[in-house]
C-alpha cells in the first residue's frame, strides 16, 4: 500500500518518532509516503534524522519521507493528516500556568480546560481551520485528521464543525486508567472488559467487567486498600466515593476540571502527591515538557549515536492512530475510545459536544454505537465543561472576547477562584501577553492594553509560584540521571512512569 501521511507539528519527537514507527510496524505500510512539517527547522529537522535512521536500519526501502516548514505542501495528497501541534509552544504554554497564578488559580496542567485550557484553545482553534483549508484545498479525497493537539475537545469540535474536515481527536487517557484498574483489581488487563463513556479528560468507566461479572461498585473498596494509590490518587479517589465511577484522567489533570480541590491554597497538598509530577503537582506539565525539550536539544549528538528505534510489532506502542490508520486500509478490525461529534451517541449529553466513546474500525470507516444515558452525576459534571468548551470554541472562531470572557466565569476553577472583576482583569492580561499568537483578537487586545494602562488594577500575586510547585531541572541536573531523562524526553505519554507515593 503506498499513501501519504502528513504530520502536523512534527518537531514533537516523543509523538512523532513513535506514531511513525508503530505505523511502518504495519507489513502492508513498508511503502508510505511520509512527510514532516513544522515551523521550528532544527526542531524538524533533528527528529527526521532520527526517523530516517531507524526507518533505513529496518531496511523499509520503500518508505519515502520527508520533512518541510510548509504546511501546504506537506498536506498535499495526503490520505491523513496527525496533528501533533502546541501552538505558541512553551512559551506560550508558560503564560498560561504563570498568569493564572498571580490570580490564585493553581493548575497542574493547563491544557485542556481552566484558564490555560481556554487559551490554548484561542490559539489552536485558527491554526487548525488553517490545517482544515489545506486539507479540503489540496489534501487527498476524503482525507481525514487524527488529532493529538490538545484542548483535544476544543480542537476536535472546530475542526468537525467548522472545518469541514472527518476528525477524531485521540488520547491515552482511557488505556492508562484500564491499566491502572486491572491492575488494582490484581486481573489482566485482556481480561478487564470496560466501557468508557464522556468527554476528553472526563470520561467515565461506565462498566468493568471480568469474565461477565459487573465490578464497577467494588472497584472503590480496592482502591482505598491499596496502600499507594490511595495516596496519589486522592482526587480521583473521593470522585469514585461520591460519584459512583472512576474518571479516565490523573489526579492533576482531574483536580482542575472540578471546582472543588484546588480553590484554597493550604488545602490544595492535602489532594495531591510530588512522587510524580502527573500526581497534581503545580505547573507539573509545564516542567517536564521544558526539562524534555532542554534535554533533547542538549543530548541530540548522544541520541544519534544510539542504536536505532526497532521497528516491527513487538514493539509497537498503543496509541490509536495506527491501528486506526491500519484498521481503515486493511480491514482489521480495531476497537478504541475516540473523540467524535456526539449525534446522539450519548443521549443525555449535547448533539454538537465532543464526547469520548468507545468506535470500531475497519473497511466500513470508523463505527460509534450508540452508548445512552451516561450516569446523571457524570453528566452532568461533563454538561458544566461543554459549556466552557462551546463558548471557547465560538470565542475563538469569532474573536468575541466577551464569550472568552464568559467562558473563564463558566469554567468550574476558575469561578471557584476568582470574581467577575478579577477574572476581566485576567483575561485582559492573558490577551495581551499572547497577542503574538492571537490575531484574530486585535480590537480586543488593543482595548485591554488601555484598561490595563489606566492603572486602578486589581492587585495580584505577582512572583506567585503555586502550593507545589517543583524546581526545573537543568542539563546537569537530568544527566545525573540520563535514562530517566531519554526516556522523559522521548516519550508521547509523559505519565507512563507512576512511582509509589512519597
Amino acid at each position: 500500500m503506498s499513501f501519504k501521511i502528513a504530520f502536523i507539528g512534527a518537531g514533537s519527537v516523543g509523538f512523532t518518532r513513535k506514531l511513525t514507527c508503530d505505523l511502518l510496524a504495519v507489513p502492508e505500510f513498508a511503502d508510505l509516503e511520509l512527510a514532516y512539517m513544522d515551523i521550528s527547522e532544527p526542531n524538524v529537522d533533528m527528529v527526521y534524522k532520527l526517523v530516517k535512521r531507524d526507518i533505513e536500519a529496518a531496511g523499509l526501502t520503500g518508505v519515502k519521507l520527508s520533512m518541510t516548514l510548509d504546511q501546504r505542501e506537506a498536506i498535499r495528497g495526503a490520505k491523513y493528516v496527525i496533528n501533533v501541534a502546541r501552538v505558541g509552544g512553551l512559551d506560550a504554554f508558560k503564560l498560561d500556568v504563570d498568569i493564572p497564578l498571580k490570580y490564585g488559580i493553581d493548575q497542574c496542567v493547563g491544557d485542556t480546560l481552566c484558564a490555560g485550557g481556554i487559551m490554548y484553545g484561542q490559539r489552536g482553534i485558527p491554526f487548525i481551520l488553517g490545517v482544515c483549508q489545506d486539507i479540503r484545498e489540496v489534501g487527498a479525497p476524503g482525507c481525514m485528521m487524527l488529532n493529538y493537539g490538545n484542548p483535544n475537545a476544543m480542537i476536535t469540535w472546530a475542526a468537525n464543525h467548522f472545518g469541514g474536515v472527518q476528525t477524531l481527536g485521540l488520547c491515552h487517557g482511557v488505556t492508562g486508567g484500564h491499566n491502572q484498574i486491572a491492575k488494582v483489581l490484581g486481573l489482566p488487563k485482556d481480561e478487564v472488559e470496560i466501557i468508557c463513556a464522556g468527554i476528553n479528560h472526563q470520561t467515565w468507566y461506565i462498566s468493568i467487567k471480568h469474565k461477565g461479572e459487573q465490578l464497577t461498585e467494588k472497584l472503590l473498596e480496592a482502591y482505598e486498600k491499596d496502600e499507594s494509590l490511595c495516596k496519589t490518587e486522592r482526587v480521583r479517589i473521593d470522585m469514585l466515593k461520591r460519584f459512583g465511577y472512576y474518571s479516565t484522567e490523573s489526579n492533576g489533570h482531574l483536580s482542575e476540571y472540578v471546582p472543588w480541590y484546588r480553590k484554597r491554597e493550604d488545602e490544595i497538598n492535602d489532594w495531591i502527591d510530588l512522587g510524580t509530577w502527573i500526581n497534581g503537582e503545580t505547573g507539573g506539565y509545564l516542567r517536564v515538557c521544558t526539562e524534555g525539550r532542554t534535554w533533547f536539544r542538549t543530548e541530540f549528538p548522544q541520541w544519534m549515536a544510539q542504536p536505532p528505534r526497532e521497528i516491527d510489532a513487538e514493539h509497537r506502542g498503543h496509541e490509536h492512530g495506527s491501528y486506526i490508520i491500519e484498521g481503515l486500509e486493511t480491514g482489521r478490525l480495531y476497537r478504541g475510545h475516540f473523540n467524535v461529534v456526539n449525534n446522539g451517541c450519548i443521549t443525555n449529553l449535547p448533539d454538537d459536544a465532543i464526547v469520548e466513546v468507545p468506535g470500531y474500525v475497519d473497511y466500513n470507516g470508523v463505527n460509534i454505537p450508540r452508548v445512552g444515558d451516561l450516569p446523571m452525576a457524570c453528566a452532568a459534571i461533563c454538561d458544566v465543561s461543554i459549556n466552557v468548551q462551546r463558548l471557547s470554541v465560538h470565542a475563538a472562531i469569532n474573536a468575541d472576547d466577551l464569550l472568552l470572557r464568559q467562558a473563564f466565569m463558566m469554567d468550574p476553577l476558575t469561578g471557584a477562584v476568582c470574581n467577575p472583576p478579577e477574572i476581566w482583569q485576567l483575561v485582559d492580561e492573558m490577551l495581551v501577553a499572547q497577542e503574538e499568537w492571537l490575531p484574530q483578537y486585535g480590537t480586543a487586545i488593543a482595548n485591554a492594553k488601555k484598561r490595563l494602562g489606566a492603572g486602578n488594577l486589581i492587585p495580584t500575586r505577582e512572583g506567585y509560584q503555586g502550593a507545589a510547585r517543583l524546581h526545573t531541572k537543568t542539563v546537569e541536573e537530568m544527566a545525573l540521571n540520563k535514562k530517566a531523562a531519554d526516556k522523559q524526553a522521548g516519550e508521547a505519554d509523559k505519565a507512563q512512569e507512576r512511582p509509589a507515593a512519597k
